[in-house]
């Protein structure tokens, strides 16, 4: 991340930043009404999913059809045919393929995917045959980052990737309370433009408003809520009122 402008400040042992621009809002999507909601409350991104229950799997072409047509917002989709971080083996690997595609053909141009194998690394023929159907499309490696063994190995090995912009990442596998420090520690790096942690950082995973203020000020500007969209629960649609708060609080000015 380099950002244009910004003043740095120390506190609290973090690299601040003070960022002068607009902070990203990504909301998750199931359909076509969570797009109008999510847009409505002042989304930037969505990400386009089904099935929660399995942590978000790949959408049918009709769903992202739907979507594309109901809202002018940056959507990328979801490449998951399982729960969990491996591929399923070479079956459902040619089969996810596939589907890619053919949201390839009904005109998505931004995805989501990421996998590990058996001993927590990048698993890049995975990864690398579904890029293979991208054709340099831009894509976030969602987060299997946090679950792997080395976070710092794996992005070394998908640095030169063709299209990886975005690192969906709560810092831990536990989530946001615990990968505070992670993420505070990467966001530096990455201002730095240090090899491997150019991509930006997308902060999701049981991330709480209550977050946002030392986060932003360690530089990150970017950020990723589900559950936290949808006051009902996920059997809820996105709230548009929802979604207006974290916009509230992510547009107004750091203290200094």
């Amino acid at each position: 991340m380099r950002w244009d402008g910004a003043d740095f400040r120390r506190s609290r042992g973090c690299d601040t930043l003070l960022l002068m621009s607009r902070p990203i809002l990504e909301v998750i999507a199931l359909d076509a009404a969570d797009a109008v909601a999510a847009q409505a409350g002042g989304a930037d991104r969505l990400e386009l999913v089904v099935d929660m229950a399995a942590d978000g799997l790949t959408p049918s072409v009709e769903t992202f059809t739907s979507v594309r047509e109901a809202v002018d917002l940056p959507l990328r989709v979801m490449l998951r045919s399982r729960d969990g971080f491996t591929s399923g083996g070479p079956d459902a690997v040619r089969d996810l393929a596939i589907r890619a595609r053919r949201l390839r053909e009904a005109g998505a141009t931004e995805f989501v995917l990421g996998f590990l194998d058996e001993s927590g690394g990048p698993d890049l023929p995975t990864v690398q045959a579904l890029l293979a159907e991208l054709d340099g499309c831009r894509w976030t490696f969602h987060r299997a980052i946090d679950r792997a063994a080395d976070r710092e190995t794996l992005r070394k090995e998908l640095a030169d990737l063709p299209g990886l912009d975005t690192y969906l990442t709560a810092g831990s596998a536990r989530g946001v309370d615990d990968g505070l420090p992670t993420l505070c520690a990467e966001a530096a790096r990455s201002i730095a433009g240090e090899p491997g942690h150019r991509p930006t950082l997308l902060v999701g995973g049981g991330l709480q408003l209550k977050h946002l203020p030392a986060l932003r000020r360690a530089g990150l500007a970017a950020f990723h809520i589900g559950g936290a969209a949808r006051p009902g629960g996920w059997d809820a649609p996105v709230d548009a009122d929802a979604v207006r708060g974290w916009r509230v609080v992510l547009d107004a000015p750091l203290d200094a």
